[in-house]
């Protein structure tokens, strides 16, 4: 066992709050809202018809304009709430209900390393302080040896930029770029979100 995530604890204390949430992102996608910021970017990063992992998958609403876009993309979230929606929406996926801090791909059939690992909508911010470390080292053991992780998380959140990647690092991961948006905006230390993307350490040995 390990320590729950924030997230779950929402969901614990309001069984209503994965819905809620689905239905906000329907009725904003319903509206006309441009919520494809981030798989632009994953798309301009990847070659065609790569392996993707979107970790922390929530609806599937990156993963799945990532299927349209001819990419293989894998989705595991830890609410099956999310998971039901995200077969819904996008029933071409892969989605699966796992805890990032027990990751076990081979569990279901994708032992094979993935070319981009990502994971918006704050999910690093989501995890319980002591599951950080574990989940990017998991997800640094799913990447291909010339793969790249993109996290995107806000400031203010519990978890600093800093202590995040210093905890990138320990798990053999090196920022390669490192941005304010997933518009390309570039990062400061004064920004107020943070984009990295980064790559295993002895790509550069």
């Amino acid at each position: 066992m390990v320590e729950k995530s924030a997230w779950m604890r929402q969901v614990e204390a309001n069984p209503e709050h994965s819905r809620w949430y689905i239905e906000r992102f329907r009725a904003m996608e319903a509206a006309g809202h441009d919520l494809h910021g981030e798989a632009r970017l994953i798309d301009a990063m990847a070659q065609r018809e790569s392996r993707i992992l979107d970790a922390g998958c929530g609806t599937g609403r990156m993963g799945g304009r990532l299927l349209t876009l001819g990419h293989n993309v894998v989705g595991v979230d830890v609410d099956p709430v999310l998971i039901e929606a995200a077969k819904q929406d996008h029933p071409d996926g892969s989605w699966h209900t796992q805890d990032l801090a027990l990751l076990d791909l081979e569990s279901i059939g994708q032992a094979e390393p993935f070319d981009i690992i990502v994971s918006t909508g704050n999910v690093m911010t989501f995890l319980a302080e002591s599951t950080r470390n574990m989940v990017l080292g998991n997800l640094a053991k799913a990447l291909a040896p010339e793969g790249r992780l993109v996290i995107g998380f806000g400031a203010g959140r519990g978890y600093l930029f800093t202590d995040f990647l210093e905890d990138a690092a320990a798990n053999g991961l090196q920022p390669d770029l490192l941005l304010a948006t997933w518009d390309l905006r570039p990062w400061t230390p004064e920004s107020d979100f943070l984009v990295a993307i980064l790559s295993p350490a002895e790509q550069s040995q």
